[in-house]
C-alpha cells in the first residue's frame, strides 16, 4: 500500500503540475494576417462603402421621385371649399 501511494504520487505531481501550467497560459496568441489578406480585406472594405454609397443616391432619388410626383398630384386635383 505504501508504495502503490508512493507511486501514485511520484506520478501524479508532473501531471498536475503540466495542467496547470496549461491553463495558466490561457490561449494562444492569433497570429497575424499575411499582407495578402490584409490587402484583400481593404478592397472588400472599400467595395462596401462604394455599395453603400450608391444605395444611398439611390434611395435620394427615390425621394426626390416620390416628392415630385406627391407634388403633381396635389396641383392636379381641384381644391374643395368646405
Amino acid at each position: 500500500m505504501f508504495f502503490t501511494t508512493v507511486a501514485i504520487i511520484a506520478l501524479g505531481i508532473p501531471i498536475i503540475r503540466a495542467f496547470t501550467k496549461r491553463f495558466e497560459r490561457g490561449p494562444a496568441a492569433p497570429a497575424l494576417p499575411s499582407p495578402e489578406i490584409v490587402a484583400r480585406l481593404e478592397r472588400i472594405e472599400q467595395a462596401v462603402e462604394a455599395i453603400a454609397i450608391e444605395v444611398e443616391r439611390v434611395a435620394e432619388s427615390q425621394r426626390f421621385s416620390a416628392k415630385l410626383m406627391a407634388e403633381q398630384a396635389q396641383r392636379g386635383l381641384p381644391h374643395s371649399s368646405s
